[in-house]
């Protein structure tokens, strides 16, 4: 119980500084830091800002981009101001320290505020190798707090991460990873898996998901179908994993379907060609498995996107204009541009194009853009107010405290 309400208190002070001051009036009420379920009231609200929309706003508000370099540039504002993109992920060529970090996210928010929803403002902070946070107490990997079976230790984790990012102004984290870790071959996943089971990777996985959303972060889940059983690495080349159907079901999809069950509220697509389900298209570009699959027999509503559009798999074997529309008739709601301002140029021209033509109806945009601004008003985004630079000092003592238990 100590350990919970000191999580309260490290949640309350974090939160508050990201908060508008009007906002800052009901500090010791925990709700108003959580996500809300979506409702009637919020469904008309975002049908409402969805009409006041313009065509231009609309794919804009679909794409999360990069940026380059650790503080802002035109560019930049441009791609916010006039091409209203929804949101944008940092990487690690992007944060020095938390000061610069906070600066950045406060010049993104003050640029969008013109625009009809506030920003995604993401990372990939899932512990282990792959963490960008600045300083943040160093996360165990995934396959360490797998081995422990402790899910309480888990789910504080998936809190310390959430904590961490909406105290520096991220409300989207790229976590938590969802791959079951069965091939020794695997280049890209390895100890960044809870397992090489799938009852190990999906408990674990929601324990930390769940503490992700109770600090009133976004959490990502990734990368489905599932990308243990390859041993091409996406960001260079089109992995190819030859299973069928029901063994996709029987094993990878499960923890992917215990967690949409559970409210997962945004599902990652990987850059990987399944021939038995879909020939032609990867999973991050096939209606057979967006669709049909995740869609209409998992039954997940939430928020699609898809992994980096810039990544070898797709640029090397279908473009990036190509890709982003077929991904978009595919069933994805949000392209992942992260390198690349010219992308997002090409991207959005494709769209528009494929939009003129009748290759893409105003209907399926409309639909993509109402998922993406529910899941805004899910969890109370907001462009208003100034993020503070954070004293991590509790949270990374309670950090230590954990893993030292472990």
């Amino acid at each position: 119980m100590a350990a919970s309400l000191l999580l309260m208190a490290i949640i309350a002070s974090c939160s508050n500084q990201t908060k508008a001051p009007q906002e800052q009036t009901s500090q010791n009420n925990q709700q108003n830091d959580k996500p809300q379920e979506p409702n009637h009231v919020i469904t008309e609200q975002a049908q409402k800002k969805l009409d006041s929309m313009t065509l231009d706003e609309k794919l804009g508000s679909m794409i999360i981009a990069g940026v380059e370099g650790t503080t802002p540039t035109e560019k930049t504002k441009s791609m916010i101001q006039n091409q209203h993109v929804g949101g944008i992920i940092f990487y690690k060529n992007n944060v020095e320290s938390q000061e610069q970090l906070v600066s950045y996210v406060n010049e993104l928010k003050t640029w969008n505020q013109q625009n009809p929803s506030p920003l995604f403002i993401s990372i990939d902070e899932e512990g282990g190798k792959v963490s960008r946070l600045p300083g943040i107490e160093k996360i165990p990997t995934a396959k360490s707090i797998g081995k422990t079976g402790d899910l309480t230790y888990a789910n504080n984790i998936g809190t310390y991460l959430g904590i961490a990012s909406k105290s520096m102004g991220i409300n989207m984290d790229y976590a938590p990873v969802l791959d079951i870790n069965s091939n020794p071959n695997n280049p890209v996943i390895g100890n960044r898996s809870y397992g090489n089971t799938y009852q190990k990777v999906s408990d674990v996985g929601r324990a930390v998901m769940k503490g992700i959303q109770s600090a009133g972060t976004i959490p990502v889940i990734k990368h489905f179908p599932g990308h243990g059983d390859t041993s091409v690495d996406s960001h260079l080349d089109l992995p190819v994993v030859h299973k069928s159907l029901e063994q996709l079901q029987s094993f990878e999809w499960k923890p992917f379907e215990d967690a949409i069950r559970e409210g997962a509220d945004s599902v990652m697509i990987a850059h990987i060609l399944f021939p038995k389900i879909d020939s032609k298209y990867p999973a991050s570009l096939s209606p057979a498995i967006i669709t049909d699959q995740l869609r209409n027999t998992i039954g997940f509503q939430g928020v699609v996107m898809t992994d980096d559009l810039t990544m070898g798999a797709i640029s090397k074997n279908y473009g990036m204009g190509r890709a982003a529309v077929q991904a978009v008739q595919a069933g994805s709601d949000i392209l992942l541009v992260a390198h690349g301002y010219d992308n997002v140029n090409n991207i959005l021209s494709a769209l528009k194009k494929n939009i003129t033509n009748g290759k893409l109806t105003k209907k399926r945009i409309d639909e993509s853009v109402l998922r993406i601004l529910m899941l805004k008003e899910k969890y109370k985004l907001s462009d208003e107010g100034k993020v503070q630079t954070p004293d991590l000092t509790k949270l990374n003592e309670e950090i230590r405290k954990e893993i030292t238990k472990h």
